[in-house]
């Protein structure tokens, strides 16, 4: 089984519906998802282990993209093989992940 990087790549924040459904207070500046960090990235060397400080909840909306890498699987509308783009279901504060098969002299990052 392959290792994999998840990188943050974008945090989505849906100011609008946020204002109009949520309960959260746009005084407090909240933009977006609390958990992650743009270009924050994770080694995965287990599908089934979630990282630490990985949220639970984008962890299970990822993790069919993430086995799917991890045992060499690809998907054939991305440019790249070992390559996908997966995010979290969170309607409000989506963040956006790349997933990536990477090599085991990579493994410094």
């Amino acid at each position: 089984m392959a290792k994999c990087k998840i990188t943050v790549l974008k945090k989505i924040f849906n100011k609008e519906l946020v204002a109009e459904y949520s309960n959260l207070d746009l005084s407090d500046q909240c933009l977006g998802c609390p958990h992650f960090a743009v270009n924050e990235e994770f080694l995965v060397e287990d599908h089934n282990h979630v990282p630490e400080g990985f949220c639970s909840w984008a962890w299970g909306d990822i993790q069919k993209d993430l086995t799917t890498i991890m045992f060499d699987g690809s998907f054939p509308w991305m440019k790249e093989k070992g390559v996908s783009i997966a995010c979290c279901s969170d309607g409000l504060m989506p963040v956006v992940f790349k997933i990536e098969k990477i090599q085991s002299d990579n493994l410094n990052n």
